[in-house]
């Protein structure tokens, strides 16, 4: 019984920890080019972005696996080039998590750097720095308390992934069977004591994890 509690909570675990690097490294990419640059077609992609926030996961799920299936526009590319399909596997589910936990993060983000002060940003400049320089030393460390919020709420998000999982990694036990997939496979098989231990894990880990988040970021954000 812990057994079967314990594989799925290190799949988990392993998809929201790599999910959120990849969320924290293009998050800020993109919700800097949002709050700070003017572009044609800005408009779009700040609703493509938002849209997995809106759309039931189910569906988002739907449109990874036409873009990374054998005959989608990525998958197709991929499969040929190395052989390997990318959906039914861990890094799908790393996917999925990615792709819902994003807006969070892009939403708080370029909330927190909207409201940086751009004459700091002019100061840098005539100072000499570059535009890099500035965002790093900054832009981003006067942002760093909605940046922090950001990750904490899209590793949460990525804890409790359900829909989109399931649609382009499955069920696999012991490969992608995560904690929200484990806890549907035991209430549907009637399993309700191996449920309520999942269910029991889960709540605990995530309420750590915030109040361990929640300590962190008020540690680094004065």
């Amino acid at each position: 019984m812990l057994e079967d509690a314990l594989i799925p909570l290190s799949i988990t675990l392993k998809v929201a920890v790599l999910s959120t690097c990849l969320v924290a490294v293009f998050g800020i990419l993109i919700s800097y080019a949002l709050a700070r640059r003017d572009f044609r077609g800005k408009w779009l992609a700040d609703i493509l972005v938002t849209l997995p926030l809106v759309l039931p996961p189910t569906v988002t799920g739907y449109l990874l696996v036409v873009l990374l299936g054998k005959n989608g526009a990525i998958g197709s590319f991929l499969f040929e080039m190395t052989g390997w399909s990318l959906l039914f596997t861990w890094h799908a589910a790393v996917i999925a998590a990615f792709v819902v936990s994003l807006p969070l993060m892009v939403k708080t983000t370029a909330s927190a750097i909207s409201a940086v002060d751009r004459e700091l940003e002019y100061a840098a400049y005539t100072l000499g720095h570059s535009e890099l320089e500035t965002m790093l030393f900054v832009t981003l460390p006067l942002a760093k308390k909605g940046i922090l919020a950001g990750i904490v709420l899209s590793f949460a998000r990525a804890v409790g992934e359900f829909g989109a999982t399931l649609m382009v990694a499955g069920n696999i036990p012991g490969k992608t069977n995560t904690m929200s997939l484990s806890i549907y496979t035991a209430f549907q098989s009637g399993n309700d004591a191996l449920a309520n231990i999942l269910v029991i894990t889960l709540v605990v880990v995530s309420l750590l994890s915030m109040a361990l988040a929640a300590k962190f970021v008020d540690r680094w954000s004065v």
